[in-house]
C-alpha cells in the first residue's frame, strides 16, 4: 500500500496516516467475537408444584409457560434452598447454602427496615459476578433481600432497579378499582365467621385467623432509590419494564432478574382477567386463577420479546418459583407432594422448574435429575469462565441435566429454626418440628413414595440408612453459621 505525501502535511497528518496503516490490516483479519449469552430468569412468587398446565393440571389457564415448557426442559425434581421467600432467593442469587452465611429467616413486615437484616455485602451474588463481567444487570419486581440502605439492589450489583423491598406489595394502589380483592382478617363484622362480602370486589375472610399483612407500609415501589406512583397493575408494570430492559440492551450482554409477586398475597385481580374464570364458583380460587394468568401472560410477552429482538437463541432463560405454595392461603396447590410453602416437606421445597438453553440442554424434554437452585451460579460461571469469590454449593445445571449420575446420590440439606431436612439420592429424612433428637425426624424413600406418607423411621430394615443420613446433617450443620437475626 502506497501514499503520497505533499510539503504540506503536518506531523498529526503523518501521524494518522501511518496508524491508519498500522491498524486497518489488523481490523481487518481480527474476527467477530460473538456475543456472550443472556441470562433471564423468570421467577413466580408461591407458585404451587401443580399450578401449571405443564405440571398436569388440567383446570388452569397457563397456555404461555406451558409453551415454553414444549421447548425448555421441565425438571420434576427441583428444589430452592429454603420453604421460603427470603433465604430462598439468597440461595440462588449467591448459589450458596443461605445458612452458612447465617441467613436462615424470613423477615417480615417492619423487619424487613432493621438495618442488620438484609443479605451481606461481602456474599457475592449473581448479578455482582456479571456486572464485573461487563454485562448490564437489572431486577424488576420483589427484592426481599433487605430494606435499609446498605442491602438495596444497586449495592449488590444490579444496574437498573424497579419494585419494592419487602415481601409484599397490593398490585395496585389504593383504592384499588378495576380489581377485586380476597382480604385476610382476624374479624368480620357482626361477629360472622368464614366469609364477608364488603363489596362485590373486596371480600373480607376469617378463615385464617389473622389480618392481611400491611405489605405496603413503608415500602413504596421505588425505580432506581426513588419512590414512584405505579398506577399500571404490578404484574403489567413487570412485563413493561422487563421487555424495556431487554429492548434497551440488545446489543451487549445482560442479566434480568424478573422477580414477580404473583401469586404471593395479597389476592388481587384484575375484574377483565377475572372474568376469564366465571365457572370457577369460589371467589377465592377464581382471583387466584386470574392473578396465574396475568402472570402468564407476562412470560409470553417477555418471551415474545426475546424472540422478536432476535436474542432468543443465545438467552439463557430459566423459570421456577421461590418456594412452594400456601395452600390454606392462596388455594395454591403442591399435588402430589406433601404440605406447602414453610414445610421441610417436598411440597414446601420442590418446585415447578423450566430451563431454556440453547446449546447446552435439550429442548422439549423431562429430567427427573436432582437439581437445585444452587445450581445456577456455577452455570453463569462455567459460562463465563470467571471464579467465583467463593466457593459455590451447586453444581452446572447444564451438567447434572445432560448427566443425571452426577447427581444421582447428591445431599441437599436444609435448616429453619426447629424444622429441618436433607435428602440424599432416593432417601430423605425431615425433622417437621424440632432436629435436636433422633426420634424428631422421619425417613422417606422418595422414589417409591414422593408424597412421603410412609415413614420408615422405625424400620429396622432402614436403621442404619437413618443413621448415616442424621450423621450426614450433623456435619453439614456444624459447617453453618449463626442466623443474622
Amino acid at each position: 500500500m502506497r501514499y503520497s505525501l505533499n510539503c504540506k502535511c503536518t506531523l498529526t497528518g503523518i501521524a494518522c496516516l501511518l496508524l491508519g496503516i498500522l491498524v486497518r490490516p489488523a481490523l481487518a483479519n481480527a474476527p467477530d467475537l460473538p456475543k456472550p449469552p443472556n441470562v433471564l430468569l423468570l421467577v413466580a412468587d408461591d407458585l404451587g408444584y401443580a399450578e401449571l398446565g405443564c405440571q398436569g393440571n388440567a383446570v388452569v389457564k397457563t397456555p404461555q409457560i406451558d409453551a415454553f415448557s414444549r421447548e425448555a426442559v421441565r425438571c420434576t425434581q427441583a428444589y430452592v434452598t429454603a420453604p421460603n421467600c427470603s433465604p430462598s432467593r439468597a440461595g440462588f442469587l449467591t448459589g450458596r447454602i443461605p445458612l452458612r452465611f447465617g441467613y436462615e429467616f424470613n423477615p417480615i413486615g417492619a423487619r424487613n427496615e432493621d438495618p442488620q437484616t438484609g443479605l451481606p455485602n461481602k456474599q457475592q451474588t449473581i448479578a455482582e459476578y456479571l456486572h464485573d463481567a461487563g454485562y448490564t444487570t437489572g431486577l424488576v419486581g420483589k427484592w426481599h433481600l433487605g430494606g435499609a440502605a446498605d442491602f438495596h439492589p444497586q449495592r449488590h450489583g444490579f444496574d437498573e432497579f424497579f419494585g419494592f423491598l419487602h415481601e409484599g406489595h397490593y398490585f395496585v394502589p389504593s383504592p384499588w378499582n378495576e380489581t377485586t380483592t380476597w382480604i385476610r382478617r382476624k374479624g368480620l363484622p357482626q361477629g360472622k365467621q368464614g366469609r364477608y362480602e364488603v363489596s362485590p370486589q373486596l371480600i373480607y375472610s376469617s378463615h385464617m385467623g389473622h389480618d392481611e399483612p400491611d405489605y405496603d407500609a413503608n415500602n413504596p415501589v421505588l425505580r432506581e432509590g426513588q419512590p414512584v406512583v405505579e398506577e399500571a397493575y404490578f404484574t403489567d408494570a413487570i412485563t413493561r419494564e422487563a421487555t424495556s430492559f431487554i429492548e434497551r440492551y440488545q446489543t451487549s450482554p445482560w442479566f434480568l432478574y424478573v422477580a414477580y409477586n404473583a401469586v404471593h398475597s395479597p389476592l388481587q385481580a384484575k375484574n377483565d382477567t377475572l372474568a376469564l374464570f366465571k365457572d370457577e364458583d369460589d371467589i377465592h380460587r377464581r382471583i387466584f386463577l386470574a392473578m396465574l394468568y396475568d402472570l402468564d401472560r407476562s412470560v409470553g410477552q417477555i418471551l415474545q420479546t426475546l424472540e422478536k429482538t432476535g436474542q432468543s437463541e443465545n438467552t439463557l432463560v430459566v423459570f421456577f418459583s421461590d418456594n412452594g405454595g400456601p395452600t390454606k392461603e392462596t388455594t395454591a396447590s403442591n399435588l402430589p407432594l406433601r404440605d406447602g410453602k414453610g414445610s421441610m416437606y417436598e411440597g414446601g421445597i420442590r418446585v415447578p422448574f423450566l430451563i431454556r438453553w440453547p446449546g447446552q440442554v435439550e429442548g422439549g424434554s423431562v429430567s427427573d435429575s436432582i437439581i437445585s437452585t444452587l445450581d445456577l451460579f456455577p452455570a453463569i460461571t462455567g459460562m463465563i469462565g470467571n471464579k467465583s469469590q467463593v466457593e459455590l454449593d451447586g453444581i452446572n445445571i447444564a451438567s447434572v441435566i445432560r448427566n443425571p449420575e452426577l447427581a444421582s446420590d447428591r445431599t441437599l440439606y436444609w435448616r429453619q429454626g426447629k424444622r429441618a431436612a436433607l435428602r440424599q439420592g432416593r432417601w430423605k429424612i425431615v425433622a417437621p418440628n424440632g432436629h435436636n433428637s433422633e426420634d424428631k425426624w422421619q425417613l422417606f424413600d422418595l422414589q417409591d413414595d414422593p408424597s412421603e406418607q410412609n415413614d420408615l423411621s422405625t424400620s429396622q430394615d432402614h436403621h442404619k440408612m437413618m443413621k448415616g443420613l442424621l450423621r450426614k446433617w450433623e456435619t453439614l450443620n456444624q459447617e453453618m453459621a449463626e442466623p443474622l437475626f
